[in-house]
């Protein structure tokens, strides 16, 4: 006899912002979780005990993005009114270490350095990165095609990728001033990740095509065929087979993506969904599992990607974003509504019988 463990997630606690949950994360040791919302507010819990440890209240002005640092010692958060804030987290306790000011920019993207704690920001054109040791900004670039649309440095820290009209630029953080490396896209990149082992960088495109670029060749592959414009990314942290797994949404559509070992293939697919649009995509650590968001009101677990495992009753309005717990034990969803809901793992053994 042989157990088989099946994984369920159950609703573990369930809280309420004012207004539309624009952002989730988790600190990199899991203790700590924070919330934003259209509203301007920002909240942060313990995710042990769930109590809210410190909340700043409506504005009425968007908080559109926040980040914890690498080593989880920085909250970074920003949004509409113009404003970058760091918090310093001292034993869990957030204290507000400085604000960054700039009247009249609608900050909506941010990216902590995965390897230091350098925080890259965008402001419409330009690109700035800033440094929480000096407390200066290190670096900035102008994208000059159109505001920057999406940013996102590899594992190792070593390439910031920006991207925007007609393209993606790369950057090399250890020689700044070197011409970015520039991959050319017809349209508009609107959304751009890199693989987890830095091997490959991918492009969601306003012209409903995906771009996959493998580092230092010159050849990528275009995808074809999405219903709109390709808005999520997300990698899986397992490789197959030596491959990653890549999922992507567009509209109300997931494909999967699978780098195959043949490399006349290439790439092969899979095409799952929801029933009205995916909001919010990303892979459990260290696991193939992958949850999807909707405006459906669901948010559906999904094994490899493509089979669907289970399905979590959501909110009526649908959901907005969503974070895993660095551990995987924890699945947080915001809603359009306010709504946070968090879901715990809990497993079951099943018996049955082997015969060797």
């Amino acid at each position: 006899m042989k157990t088989k463990i099946s994984i369920d997630f159950q609703l573990r606690w369930q809280g309420q912002l004012s207004d539309y949950v624009t952002a989730i994360a988790h600190s990199p040791d899991g203790k700590l979780w924070a919330a934003a919302s259209g509203g301007g507010e920002v909240s942060l819990f313990s995710a042990t005990t769930f109590e809210e440890i410190i909340h700043q209240g409506s504005t009425g002005q968007s908080v559109d993005c926040l980040a914890f640092s690498q080593d989880g010692n920085f909250l970074a958060i920003a949004g509409q009114n113009g404003q970058l804030q760091i918090w310093k987290i001292n034993n869990g306790l957030p204290e507000l270490m400085t604000t960054l000011e700039y009247p009249k920019i609608w900050i909506d993207r941010l990216v902590w350095n995965p390897s230091q704690n350098q925080l890259a920001y965008s402001l419409g054109k330009r690109v700035h990165v800033w440094d929480a040791t000096s407390q200066k900004i290190v670096i900035s670039r102008n994208f000059e095609a159109s505001s920057v649309l999406a940013l996102d440095w590899r594992r190792d820290g070593r390439y910031l990728a920006i991207a925007g009209y007609q393209g993606v630029q790369v950057w090399d953080a250890l020689n700044w001033e070197a011409e970015p490396t520039v991959l050319e896209i017809p349209s508009a990149s609107v959304a751009i990740a890199w693989s987890f082992d830095g091997k490959y960088l991918a492009s969601g495109n306003l012209d409903s095509t995906l771009t996959l670029y493998e580092w230092g060749n010159p050849s990528p592959w275009l995808m074809q065929g999405f219903l709109g414009k390709v808005q999520q990314l997300a990698w899986c942290q397992v490789p197959s087979q030596g491959y990653p797994l890549l999922a992507v949404s567009s509209g109300e559509e997931i494909v999967i993506w699978q780098r195959e070992q043949n490399d006349f293939v290439g790439w092969s697919s899979q095409t799952t969904g929801h029933s009205e649009k995916v909001t919010a995509i990303a892979f459990q650590p260290q696991k193939t599992l992958l949850a999807s968001a909707g405006q459906d009101g669901r948010v559906y677990l999904w094994h490899r990607g493509k089979q669907l495992i289970q399905s979590l009753k959501g909110v009526s309005q649908g959901f907005s974003c969503l974070s895993w717990h660095p551990r995987g034990e924890q699945l947080i969803a915001g809603g359009e509504n306010g709504e946070i809901l968090i879901w715990s793992q809990t497993k079951r053994g099943q018996g049955f019988n082997h015969t060797p």
